[in-house]
């Protein structure tokens, strides 16, 4: 598993791929090699705004709350109404299937050819409808979504002028997965389980990460957001502690609230605490890069592609989907980082957390100029 297969060494440099035409499922009945617990499907309405609009939002920049439907509902038309264009984009909003988990299953799928599922629920609303129409389009197995009666979950992502995301206003009523309805035949045959930090949520990860280890499957985690990590750390450190958690990704805000908060950390000391508990562990530094660590090994990577960002939402879910596509194809972790740095780069070029297809096809320009294994697509 991970990054215990074999190495495989880069071939010769050769010309890049061609984005994958998504047809769902291509394997029969095999079960997916990565699997995502998102247990609300979520719906995101990405838009850049100004920060007239900002202003009237209670909450903090960088962060999410939640809210209710009317609530939602009247930030939606407001953002409608107030959107600014956007430089690069066909639209200056985009209502796309979303989530951190979902975003990095979808792009292992989409763009790197790793066969992906997902483990949650969606509700029986055109909200689910569009849920199950992009995820499946990208090749991703929802044979483990279950439908339920209410909401699909959802999420206004609002981007300020210099690309940066500054809120996230969520629906709180939304339809969810319980830990009572998971089935041991959802993991088995899989290799990895991504997972996202949610206090919340926590009866159900515990479950779901209770019966993957049993299934023998790795462990995946994403600390969610400075929020999480700030106002439920003790229960965080408790989670890492199991030594359940085999992957930990965190950037660079959560890293700091995993420290105590402070305004001047070291990203370093971050990584070696992540480590204590996790097989692998990564802080993402925006501009910065990463560092990363697996055992002894201590690797530091730059950034790919920060002066073409329009966007940065899912640009670690995406980092996420080219680090953990190095594990399973064997790659040492100096490349993993380097594969992320390269995914993470192609969202940022557009709105939203789905990375488009000519961006796709700007990733695999760069994968193939620093000698990296490129994706084995059939189209």
């Amino acid at each position: 598993m991970g990054a215990e297969v074999e190495h495989r060494m880069s071939p010769s440099p050769a010309p890049a791929p061609a984005p994958p035409t998504p047809v769902g499922r291509t394997d029969g009945d095999a079960p997916p090699m990565v699997l995502g617990l998102q247990l609300s499907a979520l719906i995101d309405h990405v838009a850049r705004v100004d920060w007239s609009l900002l202003n009237r939002i209670p909450g903090d920049r960088g962060g999410s709350q939640q809210v209710c439907i009317e609530e939602l509902n009247h930030i939606l038309a407001e953002v409608n109404a107030q959107i600014l264009p956007c430089r690069d984009d066909l639209s200056s909003i985009r209502t796309i299937a979303g989530g951190s988990v979902a975003n990095t299953i979808r792009g292992l799928s989409a763009g790197f050819g790793i066969s992906t599922g997902i483990i949650g629920a969606c509700g029986d609303d055109s909200q689910g409808v569009l849920f199950v129409s992009n995820m499946s389009f990208s090749g991703v197995d929802l044979t483990r979504l279950r439908t339920k009666k209410g909401h699909t979950a959802q999420c206004a992502c609002l981007v300020d002028a210099s690309g940066n995301r500054t809120m996230r206003p969520c629906l709180s009523s939304a339809v969810k997965l319980q830990a009572n309805e998971f089935k041991k035949e959802d993991f088995k045959g899989s290799k990895w389980l991504v997972v996202r930090y949610a206090r919340q949520n926590m009866e159900q990860i515990l479950e779901a990460i209770r019966i993957a280890k049993q299934e023998g499957l790795s462990v995946s985690l994403d600390l969610a957001s400075f929020e999480m990590v700030r106002d439920y750390r003790t229960q965080l450190i408790d989670l890492l502690e199991t030594g359940n958690i085999d992957l930990c990704f965190a950037n660079e805000d959560e890293a700091r609230e995993l420290l105590g908060g402070e305004l001047t950390f070291d990203p370093e000391e971050a990584l070696a605490f992540l480590a204590k508990y996790c097989k692998w562990a990564v802080v993402t530094l925006a501009s910065k890069g990463c560092i990363a660590k697996h055992g002894k090994q201590v690797v530091q990577v730059a950034a790919t592609g920060e002066s073409n960002a329009v966007d940065a939402t899912g640009a670690g879910d995406l980092f996420a989907s080219g680090f953990l596509y190095g594990l399973v194809k064997g790659l040492a972790l100096e490349e993993c980082c380097k594969v992320g740095a390269c995914s993470g780069g192609s969202v940022v070029r557009a709105l939203g957390g789905e990375v488009r297809p000519e961006n796709w096809q700007w990733m695999y320009k760069q994968m193939n100029a620093s000698g990296l294994l490129l994706p084995d697509l059939k189209n």
